[in-house]
Formats: C-alpha cells, structure tokens, sequence
C-alpha cells in the first residue's frame, strides 16, 4: 500500500518529502508503532545511524534482546569480534 501526501500538506509543514517521511517515521518509533530496524529502513539508513539521529533529539531507543541479536550479527559479519 502506498500513501499519497498532498502536496498541500508537505507545503504547508515546510519540509521536504524526505524531512516529513523522516519526520513520520520518528513518530512512529516514539509510538512503539514500528521497531528500530523497520524505521532505519523506511528511512533508508543504517540503523546505528538512525539510533545517533534518536539521540540528537534526545529521544530514548526501545531496544530489546532480539535486536541486539541482530545487531551482534551484523557485527560479526563485517568482522568485528
């Protein structure tokens, strides 16, 4: 499913397409809506990223065990022990 934005609305919020997705996406986590690893990806980046840009504004990271996990993985695949 696709949702369309009016153009309307991403005028009237003064950001770009990409800052009122971000924007969105950010609400989502904060509402336990979506996890860490589904918002990076909706965004596009990586999700160590994602957690920086959650700190700068001071926003808590809801991070359980089987997203350390993941996260141990990738790790171990880019050949950190």
């Amino acid at each position: 499913m696709s949702l369309v934005i009016s153009d309307d609305i991403v005028k009237a919020s003064g950001l770009s397409e990409r800052e009122l997705l971000l924007e969105i996406v950010i609400m989502l986590f904060k509402q336990d809506k979506i996890s860490l690893g589904k918002a990076s990806e909706l965004i596009g980046i990586h999700r160590m990223q994602f957690q920086k840009l959650l700190a700068e504004r001071n926003i808590c990271v809801h991070y359980d065990v089987a997203e350390f996990q993941e996260d141990l993985k990738t790790l171990q695949e880019m050949g950190w022990q």
